[in-house]
């Protein structure tokens, strides 16, 4: 056999490696783009029913609002477990006696946004949020609390 029909078979083969490797993988993990500029990075990889804790970025469906349609992945940070306070001081959001952000009367988009009320975060719900002050996340009424049942998964950035 000639050394381009190697090179031409032997790419073949990797190429099948890998497409029957992503094909098997795909009840545990899923691909998804970071479109905004509340988290760094663009390409994340999500653990699909990975464990949760406070930290970790979490993968989720969004309920809908504010531009975006039911059903759009999310990526967050868990700031809020169940059990935590959360304390809203005009539109100051506090866990736990921990400034987590300001939130702003609109979005980018010009969407009215008022802050979620205080309370207890419930058992299976998770609040979710990160450092940028443009972030659409649970310091919103029209996010609140994430349910369990919404959650994708544990998301990792890749780049």
């Amino acid at each position: 056999m000639t050394t381009p029909k190697r090179i031409y078979l032997a790419t073949c083969i990797v190429l099948l490696a890998v497409a029957l490797a992503a094909w098997a993988a795909t009840p545990y993990l899923a691909f998804t783009i970071n479109m905004t500029e509340s988290l760094p990075g663009t390409l994340y990889v999500v653990h699909k029913g990975g464990r949760v804790g406070s930290g970790d970025l979490i993968a989720f469906h969004w309920p809908g609002g504010a531009g975006y349609p039911a059903g759009t992945t999310f990526i967050k940070r868990v700031v809020g477990m169940s059990g935590d306070k959360v304390t809203v001081v005009g539109r100051a959001v506090w866990i736990n006696d921990r400034l987590i952000g300001i939130a702003k009367p609109r979005s980018r988009a010009g969407f009215l946004l008022s802050p979620v009320p205080g309370g207890v975060i419930g058992q299976g719900e998770f609040f979710v949020a990160t450092a940028s002050p443009d972030s659409l996340d649970s310091r919103y009424a029209l996010c609140g609390n994430v349910k369990k049942s919404a959650v994708i998964g544990r998301a990792y950035g890749i780049f």
